[in-house]
C-alpha cells in the first residue's frame, strides 16, 4: 500500500484539487486523497492491475465530488451569508466557460477519435491498452491523438479569436 501512495498520491491530490477548484482546505484535498486510497485498500481483491490509474481515477472524481455535495448540503443561505470576491468569481466563470468549450471541441471530434482522446485522457488508459481495446497499432493511436489535440487547438484559438481574446 505504501508504494501505491508514494506513486500516485500527487496523482489523485491533483484530480482531487481540480475536482474541488479551491473551494476547500488543504486538509479537506488531503482527507478525500486518503479515502481514495482507504478504497483501494478496501477493494484490492477485486482490481485488475493493469488499470489501477483508471480506478485510482474514477474514485478520486467520485469521493471529490461527494465531499462537494457534503458541503453544499451543509451551508444554508439562511444561516450564513455568502460573500464571494469578485475575482474569485470571475476566474471560476472564465474556468467554467474554457471547460465547456473544451468539451464541445471534444464532442464534435468523430469516432474513433473521440473515444481515444477521452480514454487517454479522461480514463488514463495507456496508448498501448488503447490500442489493445480498439483493435488498432499504438503508432494509429498516437496519430489520432496528435491530430485530436490540434483540433482542440485550433477550436480554441478560433474561439478567443472571435470573442477578441490573444
Amino acid at each position: 500500500m505504501e508504494w501505491f501512495i508514494d506513486r500516485y498520491s500527487s496523482y489523485v491530490a491533483t484530480i482531487v484539487n481540480s475536482v474541488l477548484q479551491d473551494s476547500m482546505s488543504q486538509a479537506d484535498v488531503e482527507e478525500v486523497t486518503a479515502d481514495v486510497f482507504v478504497t483501494l485498500w478496501k477493494n484490492s481483491e477485486r482490481l485488475i492491475p493493469l488499470n489501477i490509474k483508471g480506478y485510482l481515477s474514477r474514485v478520486s472524481r467520485s469521493l471529490a465530488m461527494r465531499k462537494l455535495r457534503e458541503r453544499k448540503e451543509e451551508l444554508s443561505l439562511d444561516d450564513d451569508i455568502l460573500i464571494l470576491e469578485e475575482d474569485s468569481l470571475i476566474e471560476r466563470l472564465d474556468r467554467q466557460q474554457r471547460d465547456e468549450l473544451v468539451r464541445q471541441a471534444v464532442l464534435s471530434m468523430t469516432q474513433p477519435d473521440r473515444e481515444i482522446f477521452l480514454r487517454f485522457y479522461y480514463y488514463c488508459q495507456s496508448i498501448s491498452i488503447i490500442a489493445e481495446k480498439m483493435g488498432m497499432n499504438q503508432s494509429t493511436v498516437k496519430t489520432r491523438l496528435k491530430r485530436g489535440r490540434e483540433k482542440l487547438r485550433q477550436h480554441l484559438t478560433g474561439f478567443k479569436t472571435e470573442i477578441g481574446g490573444d
